[in-house]
């Protein structure tokens, strides 16, 4: 059912410090950073060969990621993205299986639809999926 990693995602608590750092310590492929209002987020892209790194950053106090960094003030890692054909479908099977949604489908950053799994159903990883 998952195909690809479409991409591992960091919290950190300086999007542009991070950016930075993986721009120019590690030669990366740093894209421009994008608000979304609608997860709470700013996000930065990071291109790899294989995959994307994404760089996450609240955009309030209300934002998930401000739970998470309080938590873990260096930042760390918060989820990983699979690809899937279709999310309903997808969605339909896990659920039926006795994993828990979080939430609804929603569109992501990628301006594809995209769905949350709880991680205590997933041996503690935050687990999202992508429609490819």
């Amino acid at each position: 059912m998952i195909g690809r990693l479409n991409h591992v995602a960091l919290a950190v608590p300086d999007l542009d410090a991070a950016a930075a750092q993986y721009r120019d310590a590690l030669g990366a492929d740093v894209g421009a950073p994008q608000e979304l209002p609608e997860h709470g987020v700013r996000v930065v892209f990071i291109t790899l060969p294989n995959t994307k790194i994404e760089l996450l950053h609240p955009l309030g106090d209300d934002s998930p990621i401000s739970g998470f960094l309080a938590k873990n003030p260096a930042g760390g890692m918060h989820h990983v993205c699979y690809e899937v054909d279709d999310i309903a479908a997808a969605r339909d099977r896990l659920v039926a299986a006795g994993a828990r949604a979080l939430g609804d489908v929603k569109i992501g950053a990628h301006g594809k639809p995209v769905l949350f799994l709880h991680p205590k159903d997933f041996a503690g990883c935050l687990i999202e999926l992508e429609e490819a």
